[in-house]
């Protein structure tokens, strides 16, 4: 049995650097590894039971899984926290693996453990951030157009950007057609390839995840952002506290505290930049002049009505922080949206 080893593996694209240490701390082996499922079920079927330690990245997801179907327990270290690796003045694959084995070994919380999704749940929400691509680049172009056309002296009309293929035809000069129309067909390939991936979503969304329909009873939560959310979570139950989602997904300050001073900084950003941004964008929507009249609305108005040159900004954040922790709330509970809960509950409590 090899279940007193500690493995630490640097990962590469193409080959992995190990170390493994005994019992007792002392390197008994480094060996380089190819990159392959079977190069790396011939290693560790040595080592059952073995902690294995690696960084998150690329490769983290399926070689994690990979190594726990062969009865390791992997640790899977934040990149972000762990500063004696990456300002080593030494730095190389050898020593990285070295310290990613010794640092399990002694204490296996200095690795800032993360989580990694299951294969379904990846494979879900990498439907979700292929879309999120195609948008991203269909704005790039509209953007393009626009500003080629203000070059010329004359403007596209103003319209959504799913409309744009179809109304910003009239508005393109003679002399710029050759140039800007097959940019315009483009945006409009992209438009359709978004629509369908806008079914596909609903359509997972209602066989597999119904839990994120629920979530969409939010006014300015639509199926992307709850499915966005249900799967960058997969499981409530991660989170002992609802409030606990917000510093997750980046959305609570820094903080550097010594002494009497205690600073005010910006938000983390850390967790899931993708469910970060849509909640930003439901914040938008629930503030903008669209917004319904619920809690959150009037949370973030009176944020914002304090004045001052950063109001607004942190009002957005505030109020994209209290949703995601309703939306966990709302998941873990089963309950009904309720857009006047908390002024109710101060109604009865008064």
């Amino acid at each position: 049995m090899n279940n007193n080893m500690t493995v630490g593996m640097d990962l590469g694209d193409k080959n992995n650097t190990v170390c493994v240490l005994d019992a007792a701390g002392a390197v008994v082996l480094r060996e380089q590894l190819v990159n392959t499922k079977e190069s790396l079920m011939k290693f560790f079927k040595k080592y059952p039971g073995s902690l294995v330690a690696v960084e998150a990245g690329t490769h983290s997801p399926w070689i994690s899984r990979l190594l726990e179907s062969l009865g390791c327990e992997v640790l899977v270290g934040n990149a972000r926290k762990l500063r004696a690796i990456w300002t080593a003045k030494d730095k190389c694959d050898g020593r990285d693996a070295e310290m990613l084995a010794r640092i399990a070994r002694v204490d296996r919380s200095l690795l800032y453990p993360i989580h990694h999704r299951g294969e379904a749940t990846q494979m879900d929400l990498a439907v979700m951030r292929a879309r999120d691509e195609l948008v991203s680049v269909r704005a790039d172009l509209v953007n393009h157009v626009r500003s080629t056309v203000k070059g010329t002296g004359h403007r596209v009309n103003k319209c959504s950007t799913e409309a744009f293929s179809r109304k910003s035809q009239e508005s393109i000069p003679e002399g710029l057609r050759p140039a800007l129309m097959p940019i315009i067909e483009a945006i409009e390939a992209i438009s359709e390839k978004i629509r369908a991936f806008d079914k596909e979503i609903a359509t997972t969304m209602q066989a597999r995840h119904p839990e994120a329909k629920r979530l969409s009873q939010v006014p300015g939560v639509g199926p992307v952002t709850s499915m966005g959310f249900v799967l960058s979570l997969e499981d409530p139950a991660r989170f002992t506290k609802s409030r606990s989602v917000g510093a997750y997904l980046g959305l609570t300050a820094k903080r550097d505290q010594s002494g009497q001073t205690d600073k005010q900084l910006r938000i983390t950003k850390a967790g899931d930049e993708y469910v970060r941004r849509l909640l930003v964008g439901c914040s938008h929507y629930i503030l903008g002049v669209f917004g319904p009249d619920c809690d959150l609305r009037r949370f973030g108005l009176k944020l914002a009505a304090r004045g001052g040159k950063n109001a607004k900004r942190r009002a957005i954040v505030a109020v994209a922080r209290k949703l995601g922790v309703m939306l966990h709330r709302l998941w873990v509970t089963g309950a009904a949206y309720d857009p006047d809960f908390l002024t109710n509950r101060m109604k009865q409590a008064a």
